[in-house]
């Protein structure tokens, strides 16, 4: 039943959580003109809990929902997102209280800063460049979880034995970055391009990145029967299983 979730849930300790059924936010993140990525962020209204911070877009989910249902639903109910402009990446559990409640961060991308549509529980959204996001007071739940909501920038290389011969094409969707990948250590990541490339090739361009001491974090998915290619690889590349990469290339 629509707002059945509504109500506080106290813990044994005597804390209270805003959720009868737990509760789930939505960060949706978009491109900037120099594809760095924004996140889109509410000011809390002063009468609401925690009022004056920011935080996400979000609230109680009913007991029908899921938790990504409860969250885009939050958004648009709050932020006027068009549901139809939005594609969901992952789910990540941010909270859990001693008495069950727990907080699920629904993270989705837009192609574009869209407009939004602020109801009275918010002074204000705006699309904050992610970089800025922690000069801001920050509503505390999310602050806390904020460390494992932020990308890294992600450039993504394959070894081309690593393509099956049916995502041959995966180079096409370069039109379609930048996204946010979620990484298996459970960061977020923003992945800007992809080059598909032959053994050598891979090797070279591994090493010119690192040559240059260059800060952008490289998941790399390559033939794992090769050892002569995953013994070169410096520690600050993540190898992947090409079918984690697929999995990201093959969404919309």
């Amino acid at each position: 039943m629509r707002g059945d979730g509504d109500g506080w849930m106290t813990g044994p300790d005597g804390s209270r959580h805003w959720g009868k059924h737990g509760a789930a936010g939505l960060l949706l993140r978009a491109p900037m003109a120099d594809r760095t990525p924004a996140v889109l962020l509410q000011h809390r209204a002063l009468w609401s809990h925690q009022g004056g911070t920011w935080a996400l877009p979000g609230g109680a989910r009913d007991s029908h929902e899921t938790t990504t249902h409860a969250a885009v639903r939050e958004a648009h109910e709050e932020a006027g997102i068009n549901i139809e402009a939005i594609r969901v990446r992952a789910e990540i559990l941010t909270a859990k209280a001693a008495s069950g409640w727990s907080y699920t961060t629904v993270i989705a991308d837009t192609e574009r800063l869209i407009p939004t549509v602020a109801n009275r529980e918010s002074v204000e959204l705006r699309w904050v460049r992610e970089a800025d996001v922690a000069s801001l007071p920050l509503h505390p739940g999310f602050e806390a979880g904020w460390p494992r909501l932020q990308t890294v920038e992600v450039s993504l290389l394959l070894d081309r034995r690593a393509v099956p011969a049916e995502h041959a094409g995966v180079t096409s969707l370069s039109a379609e970055l930048p996204r946010t990948v979620h990484l298996p250590d459970s960061t977020c990541g923003w992945l800007q391009r992809v080059e598909v490339l032959e053994a050598p090739q891979l090797t070279g361009r591994l090493a010119e990145l690192t040559g240059h001491g260059t800060a952008v974090r490289t998941v790399t998915a390559i033939v794992s029967t090769d050892p002569d290619v995953v013994d070169r690889l410096p520690s600050t590349i993540m190898v992947l299983p090409p079918s984690t990469v697929l999995s990201w290339l093959s969404r919309p």
